[in-house]
């Protein structure tokens, strides 16, 4: 069965790009548009891993990875955040509210491939 990949990101076109990507990978994909909507969607969906964008509307990704973290039922789910923010404070974080992986936009495609690979515990 096909893993699933939850996309929470306020941008369009990132979210249609990942999407259409990952897809092309076998992946089956959900998306949220802010953070609430991701809340929701997590519950809801059950994903797999999650890719998160730290600023969101409504309830921002350090928020939403600490929500997901602290439930019994979410907290095995990983999560890569995918972010413009790029100070070091910012990485540390989103590692304190429960992160596997932190990436700066722009990402480079096979870092991300390979990083979903390993927190699904993908072999290649």
């Amino acid at each position: 069965m096909a893993k699933k990949i939850l996309i929470v990101e306020d941008e369009v076109m990132i979210v249609k790009v990942l999407s259409l990507r990952l897809e092309s990978l076998g992946y089956k994909i959900a998306a949220a548009y802010d953070g609430k909507e991701g809340l929701e969607m997590v519950k809801k969906e059950k994903p797999d891993l999650i890719i998160l964008d730290v600023g969101l509307p409504r309830i921002d990704g350090n928020t939403l990875c600490e929500l997901i973290k602290a439930d019994p039922g979410t907290k095995h789910i990983r999560i890569i955040m995918l972010t413009g923010k790029r100070l070091v404070g910012d990485m540390e974080n989103a590692f304190s509210a429960g992160a596997d992986v932190y990436m700066n936009k722009p990402y480079e495609w096979p870092r991300l491939v390979a990083h979903l690979h390993e927190l699904l515990g993908e072999t290649k």
